[in-house]
């Protein structure tokens, strides 16, 4: 992905709210998502973050302002998914773009500034929903440290798998119950084997975690049968998001033997609102390549473009908010924070794994990176590694309290942003949800 004009970092938009230090929606970043008035019966449309505000879409389209594929991606956009913009491909996705860049320029024509004003709703006055009609979710595990750091609690002699290295490991998730940034979820109950026990016990998860991911949506899909070379890979790829992908650890490390993760991982994934286009994450790719001394991706997972520029570095963090945060008035804890660059296996190669079999991907499936940790305890991605599987207690400062997994009314924030010297600064937002008692006690 080439740099070009909407990426300089002087832009500056007439909105004064996207100009802001440390504003997550710069004119540089423009994200996507879906939305309505909060509390209103109307559909869901897409929008387009800018400052503290978001661009109607669909009031985009019915002003006319836009022409030509920018016209056409904005009708596309306008419904209450976003399936149908995704499906158009990158040509489209950057028309729109450009021509909302043009518009939400400081020194914009006095009519585009004059129609796109009308078209603005404070984020402050919106809800959301999942940003598209997801027909699959699959969930990758590609982070070395995770894997490393998560088999020595199961596997403490051999931590890691001999196929690690080798592909880009993944299970096929549950679509049903992704839902969007805020809501809340009931505890799940699963089977459960205690080590030394004889048989295993059914009841409430006693050991619930989250996973900091990130998640990827397919643009235009492939035909049955038609893999997706590593070269193309990013042309299917329209933007990232934030992605929690809940986990019952007692449930799922007991049902781990021999399939892939089943009822641990299927009860609810959180995604944050807005969708990051791979155009505006441009200045942020860095090069991928594995330690010399590891094995090389095999030839169909590996490319010039992929070694100059596979990785992003999106720098992320995870806060917790108890309800004793909530009751004393004090900010969340942060438990760790990591970068995305870390991952063992780029999102190229995870689509191309994805599809290098035939299997066809469809416009809206959603995609997650697995649980990014970097190689340091303080870059743990999940609370199963911050408490060494349980055994050690992770100190909450702010309120005196301890975890070593999540507690009833344990709030997860996650946040992403990406940030370096000669770049706008872009984000992602937030990306929450609140652990509620298991139903039925």
């Amino acid at each position: 992905m080439e740099l070009n004009h909407t990426h300089d970092p002087a832009a500056r938009s007439w909105l004064a709210s996207a100009n802001g230090p440390g504003s997550d929606f710069p004119i540089q970043n423009l994200p996507f998502g879906v939305f309505r008035r909060r509390g209103s019966t109307a559909a869901f449309r897409g929008g387009v973050a800018i400052g503290d505000q978001v661009i109607d879409l669909a009031a985009v389209s019915a002003s006319g302002v836009l022409s030509d594929l920018a016209a056409d991606a904005a009708r596309a956009a306008a419904q209450p998914a976003l399936n149908g913009l995704m499906a158009m491909g990158p040509a489209a996705w950057r028309a729109l773009r450009h021509a909302l860049f043009a518009a939400l320029r400081h020194d914009a024509d006095a009519t585009l500034v004059s129609a796109l004003h009308a078209c603005l709703v404070p984020q402050s006055a919106v809800e959301h929903s999942v940003p598209t009609r997801i027909g699959d979710y699959t969930d990758f595990y590609t982070s070395i440290h995770h894997a490393r750091n998560v088999g020595r609690v199961i596997r403490p002699d051999d931590p890691l798998t001999p196929n690690f290295q080798w592909i880009p490991i993944a299970y096929h998730g549950r679509a049903s119950s992704v839902v969007i940034s805020g809501t809340p979820f009931h505890r799940p109950h699963g089977q459960a084997m205690a080590p030394g026990a004889s048989a295993p016990v059914y009841g409430p998860c006693r050991r619930l975690d989250y996973e900091l991911e990130m998640g990827f949506y397919v643009g235009p899909g492939n035909a049955l049968g038609q893999p997706i070379p590593i070269g193309e890979a990013e042309q299917h790829i329209f933007g990232m998001c934030l992605l929690n992908d809940w986990s019952a650890r007692d449930h799922q490390f007991w049902e781990m033997a021999p399939l892939g993760p089943f009822l641990g991982k299927n009860f609810c994934t959180s995604v944050s609102p807005w969708i990051v286009t791979m155009e505006a994450l441009a200045p942020y790719r860095v090069p991928f390549a594995h330690p010399a001394d590891e094995p090389q991706p095999l030839p169909y997972l590996d490319s010039p473009a992929n070694s100059a520029q596979g990785g992003v570095d999106v720098q992320l963090e995870v806060l917790l908010e108890s309800a004793q945060h909530r009751a004393k008035g004090v900010a969340p804890d942060r438990l760790s924070a990591t970068s995305l660059r870390h991952q063992y296996w780029t999102i190229a190669q995870m689509l191309t794994q994805h599809a290098n079999n035939g299997c066809n991907l469809q416009p809206g499936d959603l995609l997650g990176t697995g649980t990014i940790s970097g190689p340091t305890y303080e870059e743990a991605g999940a609370i199963v590694e911050l408490s060494l599987g349980g055994t050690r207690a992770v100190a909450l400062p702010a309120t005196g309290e301890t975890r070593t997994f999540l507690e009833d009314g344990d709030t997860v924030v996650l946040r992403g942003w990406c940030e370096k010297t000669g770049a706008a600064r872009i984000g992602f937002g937030r990306c929450e949800g609140t652990v509620l008692p298991a139903v039925g006690g």
